[in-house]
């Protein structure tokens, strides 16, 4: 069961790498655009990244990769897609940098304990049968105070599972997102986790794209969107990003948003 989900997730990724344009990327709107809450979280929890050994593990079209390394990272760009990976190498080599790219199932990595200073991955638990097998894979390779750091969509929002239901074309249909208890296994393996959710009030945003401006969540995908269209949407997003603040200090409310951002430390 596990092969088939995964063998379907590569071809779904090669089929969407054969279409992507590195030139259209502007890789530092990934972390530095205020519609990419999640990355900033987790650039204030890494610090200085020069010299750092750095796996971006579900690299993806390498936007992650290329950004580590302008920083100073060596950076090894991994993905279960071939086409991914072809994808980052292609995107590091148009901004000058250099990324070494690997195709590696997450569950079985394939590297020594101990190798990486920093394992990086974004989008990627959710896309995977078992994520616990992951993170525990993530804490063999990372160095003695080593970090993992991750980011993915939570599955107790309303608003979000109605869109996941719409959006069936531009996602796959094995994909899983994590239940907020994630955060405890972390705990139990790492000596200290830090995280925080992000997306409340700001998921007016996407209801915007679907009832005002009439965006098919089938052609086109919002959370591409929200990075791309940043400059626009910047004064709603901090008026409700500043909401948010003030919501997830009320109990139970940061289980309810979109996605959940955690860094820890080996």
């Amino acid at each position: 069961m596990q092969d088939e989900i995964l063998q379907k997730e590569q071809q779904f990724h090669d089929q969407w790498a054969a279409v992507i344009d590195v030139d259209g990327i502007r890789v530092a709107d990934y972390f530095e655009a205020c519609t990419a809450p999640e990355n900033r979280f987790i650039l204030k929890q890494l610090g200085n990244l020069s010299g750092k050994h750095l796996l971006d593990l579900g690299c993806g079209a390498g936007e992650n990769s290329v950004y580590f390394a302008t920083k100073g990272a060596r950076c090894v760009a991994a993905d279960y897609s071939p086409g991914m990976v072809d994808v980052a190498l292609k995107l590091a080599a148009a901004n000058h940098v250099e990324v070494e790219g690997r195709v590696v199932n997450a569950m079985a990595i394939d590297f020594p304990d101990n190798t990486f200073d920093i394992v990086y991955a974004s989008n990627l638990l959710h896309h995977i049968p078992d994520p616990r097998l992951a993170i525990q894979e993530m804490h063999r390779i990372l160095k003695p105070g080593g970090k993992a750091c991750f980011w993915d969509p939570l599955r107790h929002n309303p608003v979000i599972n109605v869109y996941r239901r719409i959006a069936t074309e531009v996602r796959t249909e094995d994909e899983t997102p994590l239940e907020i208890g994630i955060v405890n296994f972390v705990r139990s393996r790492f000596s200290q986790v830090q995280y925080d959710t992000f997306w409340l009030a700001t998921l007016w945003i996407f209801l915007r794209f679907y009832l005002i401006e009439k965006v098919n969540p089938n052609k086109e995908r919002y959370w591409k969107k929200i990075i791309l269209e940043h400059e626009r949407l910047k004064p709603d997003y901090q008026r409700l990003e500043a909401l948010d603040r003030v919501l997830k200090q009320l109990p139970l409310m940061k289980r309810f948003a979109w996605n959940l951002a955690v860094v820890a430390t080996k």
